[in-house]
């Protein structure tokens, strides 16, 4: 299961969400049919409950969505703190260049001179730029994601090279 978001609080009486999204294009969410909620984002495929979505929108630096079955506030409550997801297969295509996250989650990187940098365990998002957290051991790299570090990305071979030194 893909991890798209947290649903942060309740949005108005007629059982909207507040969504806090956890990629940098979540108006694509609404080109999907259903939407998967768990209370843990580490949980088992089985433990996802799916809902239909009926409304989603932009608000802010994130969404307000309707989902099939939440018809209130106190329903829109009780699902307060969940998180959004999707199965990889449910999700929208993503242009050339373009990854999800969890799609770069894995992948081993090495640097120019093909040595082991470590695999990628993360992303963060700066505003500016999202970055690789890349842990060997108990060493932990940050890669800023841009084209003048990355150099090439292949996820058949699960792999990601970058313009980085071991040492640095």
């Amino acid at each position: 299961m893909m991890v798209l978001g947290r649903i942060v609080a309740p949005f108005g009486v007629q059982g909207w969400l507040k969504i806090h999204p956890f990629g940098d294009d979540p108006a694509s969410w609404r080109k999907m049919s259903h939407w998967w909620l768990a209370d843990d984002p580490d949980a088992p495929d089985e433990a996802w409950v799916e809902y239909k979505l009926i409304a989603c929108r932009p608000h802010g630096k994130g969404l307000v969505a309707t989902l099939d079955g939440i018809p209130d506030r106190n329903a829109a409550e009780a699902i307060e703190g969940r998180y959004v997801g999707a199965p990889r297969a449910a999700m929208p295509a993503t242009a050339q260049d373009e990854y999800y996250w969890g799609d770069l989650v894995g992948l081993a990187v090495v640097n120019e001179a093909d040595e082991a940098l470590g695999t990628v365990s993360g992303l963060l998002s700066t505003g500016a730029h999202d970055v690789l957290q890349i842990q060997d051991g108990d060493v932990e790299r940050l890669v800023p994601f841009v084209a003048a570090y990355v150099l090439d990305v292949d996820l058949t071979a699960r792999r990601i090279r970058v313009a980085w030194q071991k040492d640095w």
